[in-house]
């Protein structure tokens, strides 16, 4: 810490940091509303992109975690940011859900089967067989292949699900093309959360629970990275990683004193 400015903003990974199999993590109430009353600029991260930002406050609301909406960055959020910046006004056609389709309308682009410019692959609880042919289809005749994240599994009720990771593998295994991928671990997502709170890498800090995405993103990035154990990765997995994070604490209490 004593390398680096103070820290202004803060970008926090919402599963395993905040809550846990949908209650809260202890303390995570307390540190959002020290975030919010000290007015620190901060976002909370996800890489699913089925809900959009109403959506996920409700549900933090619900676990008790009063999170704003305008808090809230999600990997659907940061793939509209890049196709804008990309092709202004450009044309996709989507499987996903209202996360991922609200987040492309309000850039300005047009969802479409028709000759689109990006095929765009998300989260979706129910992917079908049609719109994996269709997608592959398009992209055999020339459509560019993005994806909102790399997560091969996802959790549910009944257990792991595919996610957006595992039907990527599969539409790159027929078609030979290898999707871009927005969210976490490309630290294009931390910049870009960045971006959207007017924050700079050096008084920033990332929360995360897992060194394979949240740590290394972050650290890629250029910002101060924190580990927390959580979540995805214990305390004896970390020396295990070619990197470091920045610091490593038991959960997001032992932060709060850092507001202060």
């Amino acid at each position: 810490m004593s390398d680096r400015k103070p820290i202004e903003c803060w970008l926090s990974d919402m599963d395993g940091v905040l809550v846990k199999e949908g209650q809260p993590v202890p303390g995570a109430a307390e540190f959002i509303a020290r975030l919010r009353e000290s007015g620190r600029r901060f976002l909370v991260l996800t890489n699913n992109s089925i809900y959009t930002p109403r959506d996920l406050a409700v549900r933090l609301r619900a676990a008790g975690l009063e999170v704003p909406e305008e808090s809230i960055y999600t990997s659907a959020l940061a793939t509209a940011q890049f196709l804008a910046d990309q092709r202004p006004d450009g044309s996709a056609y989507v499987i996903g859900e209202s996360g991922l389709t609200t987040a492309l309308h309000r850039v300005g682009y047009v969802l479409t089967d028709i000759d689109p410019d990006y095929v765009v692959l998300g989260e979706t609880r129910n992917y079908s067989f049609e719109q994996i042919t269709k997608a592959i289809r398009l992209i055999e005749s020339g459509a560019r292949f993005i994806a909102t994240n790399p997560d091969p599994i996802g959790p549910s009720a009944e257990g792991s699900m595919p996610a957006c990771g595992a039907v990527a593998a599969m539409i790159t295994k027929a078609t030979d093309v290898q999707p871009y991928f927005v969210g976490k671990p490309n630290p294009m997502m931390m910049r870009s959360a960045i971006n959207a709170i007017d924050g700079h890498s050096e008084t920033t800090a990332m929360i995360g629970d897992r060194m394979d995405t949240d740590v290394v993103s972050g650290m890629e990035a250029g910002l101060f990275t924190i580990l927390v154990l959580t979540g995805v990765t214990p305390r004896q997995q970390v020396d295990r990683f070619p990197f470091r994070p920045s610091l490593v604490v038991d959960s997001v209490a032992d932060l709060i004193p850092m507001l202060d």
